[in-house]
């Protein structure tokens, strides 16, 4: 790996060298890192930047918002609305798509995110993060509609997240693999640090919310109680479990080292396929752990074939370690 790569220079050599992304692609995704540079420094800032606790509102999905998820979902907007690169946007925060005002020049790609993932960890200083994902509007008619971002994971021309922990890592994926950049504040740029991440097949870690147990279906309960049987058990060995309460921070950990990340439909809600949003984080999440030989599943199928139907639709996330992915969806299907 060569030395010393900021972000711009990766993104060029993408567009000149190898023919991956066009101009306008790699001018968006500068301006979203730029957008998560001004984020992070916001969420660094705490209590001191008075940005800390709920909003007092809550966002479409019944959520309460905090000071940050406004923030965050303001900055992301008004770095991308004026560089004539998006023709429109959407966010877990916002009911509707918002469309790029008619004051500036309208582009072809489409930008969906969840502007501050984990937010539920801001006020005890746990890793948060903003996911994206960019899709080109269909070609044949003029304008956007919110039927333009029904298009499969599959379909998405670049796919990230920037998780804000000790360091700010910005992760990303334009269809040739997953690379790493860390936030270098004295440069004030984002550098390389690892390209062609990788996911190990196997793992002895899984990543679930424990204390919903007694709501889960039956191949989840099969499955974790397989691991928590340990080297006496069905797997011989031991598993470890780890769980942030942040997807961000939890897939993470699984691109760095490998590992299970699971947040099953369960009987709670039953009405509902499940707890993560399709668009803004199953999508996102399961492309890039695709690009590092991982596997992504809602347990019945690969998540990037799945057809959405609303923009805030939800769906159950089993994605990491590619055999333990396959057991899981195993366990699924002959169920």
């Amino acid at each position: 790996m060569k030395k010393n790569v900021s972000l711009t220079r990766y993104l060029v050599e993408q567009q000149r060298d190898d023919g991956l992304i066009p101009g306008q692609l790699r001018l968006l995704l500068e301006v979203v890192a730029r957008a998560c540079k001004r984020i992070s420094q916001s969420v660094n800032k705490g209590a001191i930047g008075d940005v800390l606790g709920t909003a007092g509102s809550e966002n479409v999905q019944g959520e309460v918002q905090k000071k940050l998820d406004i923030i965050a979902n303001e900055v992301l907007i008004e770095a991308n609305e004026w560089g004539g690169h998006l023709a429109a946007m959407a966010s877990e925060e916002m009911e509707g798509i918002y469309l790029v005002p008619n004051r500036y020049p309208h582009g072809e790609y489409l930008l969906m995110f969840d502007p501050l993932d984990g937010s539920s960890n801001i006020d005890v200083n746990v890793s948060i993060g903003t996911i994206f994902s960019v899709l080109k509007k269909p070609d044949g008619h003029p304008g956007v509609t919110e039927q333009d971002f029904m298009q499969p994971g599959s379909q998405q021309v670049a796919a990230g997240y920037c998780i804000y922990g000790p360091q700010t890592t910005l992760v990303l994926t334009v269809g040739a693999g997953v690379a790493m950049f860390t936030l270098d504040r004295e440069q004030g740029s984002f550098v390389l640090v690892q390209e062609n991440v990788r996911i190990p097949e196997d793992t002895k870690e899984f990543a679930i919310n424990m204390s919903n147990m007694r709501h889960w279906d039956a191949p989840v309960k099969r499955y974790v109680d397989e691991c928590l049987a340990g080297v006496e058990g069905p797997r011989g060995k031991d598993f470890n479990m780890r769980w942030i309460a942040s997807m961000v921070a939890d897939v993470h950990r699984i691109m760095t080292r490998g590992g299970i990340f699971m947040y099953p439909w369960d009987k709670r809600e039953p009405h509902k396929p499940g707890k993560l949003r399709l668009m803004y984080e199953a999508n996102p999440m399961a492309w890039l752990v695709e690009q590092a030989g991982g596997a992504a599943t809602n347990g019945k199928q690969r998540i990037l074939d799945l057809q959405p139907t609303q923009l805030h639709e939800r769906v159950s996330v089993i994605l990491g370690s590619k055999n333990e992915v396959e057991k899981v969806t195993r366990y699924h299907s002959e169920a």
